[in-house]
């Protein structure tokens, strides 16, 4: 390398692989594969005494890459230090300044907002030295954690259970979910009833459904007796119009991502987990192979709290829309979306780097789940810049016997952005209900049905992945680098599990989380740890010394550390089993979920009197075709999922397909449907019922396989599609001409 070279050091290989591309000679650029120097971890490292004193140490394994770059690093003119552009990433130059001993005069700092050749060429013209006060900020926050986990998590092992840990944010967001099961326990249901009737003009055609709105204000049917007593007042009467609304009504798109919102959408969309969606937003924004362009970073950094857009983001928008859909599709000037209050603002909402290349564009160039969360990014992006959406509305109130019922139907006009996309919702969407005939005030109409209805009010709903996070980030748990980490954490930790892809607490986990309650309240305070944040942001302002607010935390915390381990003394809290009603088929108890290597199982709670194990199965809704008996899914020794009959060898019926709770409408057996993600449809696996659909018309695509014996694991997975590329293509014609000259051979001989 020549004196003249700049060094330029990245955290991973493919962003080092674009931000070198896009730089050329002169520029030597070299990745850290992420931290270099962290505290130990074989004990705090935090020197508690003396001013809260870290003790930095290299990583381990990382010692031949840290005498490479320190190596390079002395034969630079200059060292650009372009980690990512958060605390995190600041603290990781840091660090690499002090590992490489760089001086202030070569020790450069440039972020990137977006990996594009411009945003590259730009920053490093226009470098900065690091700022301390994100560097603070950082060290405070893993300085904080360090103190939770390594104090706290001994006291866990003495009294719960050897291998727990506590955190500050893991702890929280468990009670999150440990409040919302004791809320839907001590849920009472309501009874309420609906009362519909069809409705048939008088003298004219056109008949629609109103629902029962009130006598005449607004009001609950508690009853059926009071539901019976509407309909008797109305039986044989006639109903009159008295009210027709017709108006207009707009909707604007859902504005840009932020990182919880993302998360958020790609669970609902796409089912993917929030760390499985950073994972693939990171390949997104460090750069991608794409035909015809080289390697290209596609999004903006994606750890963002900000709505913000750049000029020149939303002025390409413009141009694209108006090329594509037309003028009337554009929303007419820059549309700006308002930041909430106390978010960081640090960097741009979430959006493609170049929203020229369409999805479909770069389709061929990333993996499945790279383009279906670009596509999603991008078609959000579009949207935001989109003309609002318009629909007609139309609310009609009819009378009768002094009981107002109401019909109202929407109607879409004009698309707008919803064109592009709409937003997902974890609820039910708003009812747009039928078309009404033209009606006007006056009118008459009969009854020609009744439908009354008997329901009950829900609990609140267990959090999904996605909701969990919408909460810690309304609640201000956590930042959105943590977010992700965090729900994993605590699934991983067990004291989270996931039952039909709803977040429940384990008994471990309410254990702990009581016992974080009872002893150190301030902890597992949900506006504690949202103060705290608050604070660690005041760090990075630069109005909060980091020591100080690490003082203040610890007088409190050490108070409370001493209290519990006096108030436990002697003590040990049992976590209960969960018992199942699985019998153990040897002792004749009912056998419990247990935690081992291999995650949870079932075993007998007589050991070791009884040493029976089994595997934990889930039970699935509907019944085994063959004998009607339940129907549990299992795991192959692969860990693909099928589902086979209860009774196991006794029947011998399993599938790949999933049973549904729905009914064949033509034989009465269990509709089943294909595995995977997405809205499938589903079919009936009787070969003796008229809507019987055929295997190979299912959708899957199998290898040939000898016979599945009865009772036996399915001994091949189901496969998916594979891509046609031109290459296995031409691969595969040469494969079918070489085995017919064989084969002509072969008769030949003869």
């Amino acid at each position: 390398m020549g004196k003249t070279n700049n060094l330029v050091i990245v955290e991973s290989p493919s962003k080092a692989k674009t931000i070198g591309q896009y730089l050329g000679p002169g520029y030597t650029v070299k990745a850290s594969m992420g931290h270099l120097r962290d505290l130990p971890k074989s004990k705090m490292g935090v020197d508690i005494e003396h001013n809260f004193e870290p003790q930095y140490i290299p990583v381990r394994g990382k010692e031949a890459l840290i005498k490479e770059l320190k190596a390079d690093a002395a034969k630079a003119e200059t060292v650009y230090l372009a980690t990512d552009p958060d605390r995190e990433g600041e603290a990781i130059s840091w660090h690499l300044k002090e590992l490489l001993s760089l001086p202030d005069d070569k020790a450069q700092r440039v972020t990137f907002n977006e990996i594009t050749k411009k945003v590259v060429k730009d920053s490093i013209q226009h470098p900065r030295d690091i700022d301390y006060d994100l560097v603070d900020a950082q060290q405070a926050r893993r300085i904080l954690d360090r103190i939770v986990g390594y104090e706290l998590s001994p006291l866990l092992w003495k009294k719960v259970r050897r291998g727990l840990s506590a955190g500050r944010v893991q702890s929280v967001a468990t009670r999150l979910v440990v409040d919302r099961e004791n809320e839907i326990r001590a849920f009472q249901p309501r009874e309420y009833w609906s009362l519909d009737v069809t409705l048939n003009r008088v003298g004219k055609p056109g008949s629609f459904v109103a629902h029962y709105y009130g006598s005449p204000k607004k009001r609950e049917l508690e009853n059926e007796e009071q539901t019976n007593s509407v309909i008797a007042d109305i039986t044989g009467k006639e109903f009159t119009v008295t009210d027709v609304k017709k108006a207009e009504k707009k909707r604007s798109s859902a504005p840009p991502f932020t990182t919880s919102t993302l998360q958020q959408e790609a669970s609902r969309k796409l089912g993917f987990t929030p760390k499985k969606t950073m994972m693939v937003a990171q390949q997104l924004y460090e750069g991608v192979e794409i035909a015809g362009e080289g390697t290209t970073g596609l999004i903006t950094y994606m750890r963002t709290d900000s709505l913000r857009l750049s000029d020149e983001a939303m002025d390409a928008a413009a141009d694209f829309i108006c090329s594509r859909y037309g003028e009337n599709y554009y929303y007419g000037s820059h549309h700006v979306f308002k930041t909430k209050s106390g978010a960081q603002d640090a960097h741009e909402a979430i959006r493609p780097s170049h929203v020229e290349l369409e999805p479909e564009r770069v389709r061929e160039s990333l993996t499945s789940d790279q383009y279906k969360l670009y596509k999603l990014i991008w078609s959000r992006f579009l949207a935001t810049q989109m003309a609002n959406a318009v629909f007609d509305t139309v609310s009609i109130d009819c009378e009768c016997a002094g009981h107002v019922f109401r019909a109202s139907h929407q109607s879409m006009r004009f698309p707008g952005f919803i064109a592009v996309y709409e937003e997902g919702r974890d609820d039910d969407g708003e009812a747009v209900g039928s078309p009404l005939p033209d009606l006007a005030a006056g009118d008459k109409a009969v009854s020609v049905k009744n439908e009354k209805a008997q329901h009950f009010t829900q609990p609140p709903a267990r959090y999904t992945e996605a909701t969990l996070v919408k909460a810690m980030e309304e609640k201000g748990v956590g930042r959105p680098s943590t977010y992700a980490a965090t729900v994993s954490t605590i699934q991983d930790r067990e004291y989270v599990i996931k039952q039909d892809k709803r977040l429940a607490p384990t008994p471990l986990g309410e254990i702990v989380t009581g016992l974080m309650m009872e002893r150190f309240n301030d902890i597992i305070d949900v506006e504690f740890t949202a103060n705290m944040e608050s604070r660690l942001d005041a760090v990075e302002e630069g109005k909060q010394q980091w020591q100080s607010l690490l003082a203040e935390f610890y007088d409190g915390f050490s108070k409370e550390l001493k209290d519990a381990e006096e108030a436990l003394e002697g003590v040990r809290l049992k976590v209960p089993e969960e018992e199942t009603d699985e019998i153990c088929e040897l002792c004749g108890r009912k056998m419990v979920i247990k935690t081992g290597r291999f995650g949870r199982f079932l075993a007998c709670p007589g050991f070791p009197d009884c040493r029976n194990t089994k595997p934990l199965v889930e039970h699935m809704p509907g019944r085994c075709p063959k004998c009607g008996s339940g129907m549990l899914k299992r795991k192959s020794k692969k860990g693909y999922a099928y589902y086979a009959c209860e009774k196991g060898a006794e029947c011998g019926f399993m599938t790949w397909d999933v049973p549904t709770a729905e009914d064949c409408p033509e034989c009465g057996q269990t509709l089943f449907k294909k595995a995977g993600k997405g809205r499938n449809k589903p079919f009936c696996v009787n070969e003796n019922c008229s809507k019987f659909l055929p295997e190979d018309q299912r959708g899957y695509y199998k290898k040939k396989t000898s016979e599945t014996a009865e009772g036996a694991e399915p001994t091949e997975e189901p496969e998916k599609k594979p891509k046609k590329t031109a290459a296995k293509k031409t691969t595969a014609k040469k494969t079918t001409k070489t085995t017919t000259k064989k084969t002509t051979a072969k008769k030949k001989e003869a």
